[in-house]
């Protein structure tokens, strides 16, 4: 169970990837937000998507359609015994989700978890320290539940498409400067100065958004570059394959940095304002690295200097 947010889905899942490497035989369901379910599509290791349309079901809760929709997911999550139910939401609404479930209950202890009643959800709680990375805290609950000892380094085993039509001819960064929060954000004026750089190095720029603001944002970041591309809306599998053939990616913390980092691109991920310790990139291998953190955002040339690091 992992419905949102795109980021910590594409953290947890590499536990696919363990759990196949421990248990070739193993069939894996996933319980996601129908938005995100393309995504966790290109893992080979996903059996099937169960979406979990809660968003869109509080949007309108009394229409037949919703209804609808929620009895066929508790029908499709009903319809197989699991030998194990991971919960890795740590909120109350994936104990409920785990609670519809047929199953042994898999998830955080009262000390371990965001929201501590969630745990009545589960019918066996594992400790894991709060103050390690998400990515390292879902790897750790998945192999107390399924006990498999843990390799050292993450792997996702990630099939974007091959390619887009309109993918760029020329070597190309991503700009990943879009997110949902605003502390999150990074000056606009640094990343004219960090395109600058890349232009100048013969790098096109491809800025990415989500949202007519972040459209805005990277037609004003684009403009004066002749080579700054500001593409079509993208879907999460095409955003993954103009990731993993991009030369770099810079980003803020946000899902499709986050992304990078897992299809292995080298990844620079800039924090404004959260803990890189507990949400960095960098866990992901050498390719990735962070800069900044909670409360001391980094300026341009720190960014460029790991950025350029990593392209050499």
């Amino acid at each position: 169970m992992r419905p949102s947010s795109l980021g910590d889905i594409v953290y947890a899942l590499a536990i696919a990837t363990d759990i196949r490497r421990a248990k070739p035989a193993a069939a894996i369901d996933w319980v996601s937000e129908p938005g995100f379910a393309p995504l966790i599509a290109l893992c080979a290791d996903v059996r099937r998507v169960i979406p979990f349309g809660l968003r869109r079901w509080r949007r309108a809760p009394l229409a037949a359609a919703t209804w609808r929709d929620m009895r066929a997911f508790g029908e499709a999550l009903r319809s197989t015994r699991y030998a194990a139910i991971l919960d890795l939401q740590e909120q109350v609404k994936g104990a409920l989700i785990a609670r519809t479930a047929r199953g042994v209950r898999h998830g955080f202890d009262r000390a371990s978890i965001r929201e501590p009643l969630a745990t009545f959800g589960d019918d066996v709680h594992h400790r894991v320290p709060r103050d390690l990375h998400f990515l390292t805290r879902c790897r750790q609950l998945a192999a107390a539940a399924l006990g498999y000892a843990l390799e050292a380094t993450p792997r996702w085993n990630l099939s974007p498409p091959a390619m887009l039509p309109a993918m760029p001819q020329q070597p190309y960064a991503m700009i990943l400067h879009g997110t949902s929060r605003d502390d999150k954000l990074w000056p606009e004026a640094h990343w004219r100065v960090v395109l600058d750089t890349i232009e100048r190095a013969g790098l096109a720029c491809v800025l990415p958004w989500g949202s007519d603001a972040e459209r805005a944002r990277s037609e004003r970041l684009a403009h004066g570059f002749a080579h700054a591309i500001v593409p079509p809306w993208l879907s999460l599998p095409d955003a993954a394959a103009l990731l993993a053939k991009a030369a770099l990616a810079i980003g803020v913390d946000t899902g499709f940095t986050h992304l990078a980092a897992a299809v292995g691109t080298p990844s620079v991920a800039i924090f404004t304002a959260t803990d890189r310790a507990r949400h960095g990139v960098a866990i992901a291998g050498p390719h990735a690295r962070d800069v900044g953190d909670a409360g001391a955002p980094p300026a341009p040339d720190a960014v460029l200097a790991v950025a350029g690091a990593k392209l050499r």
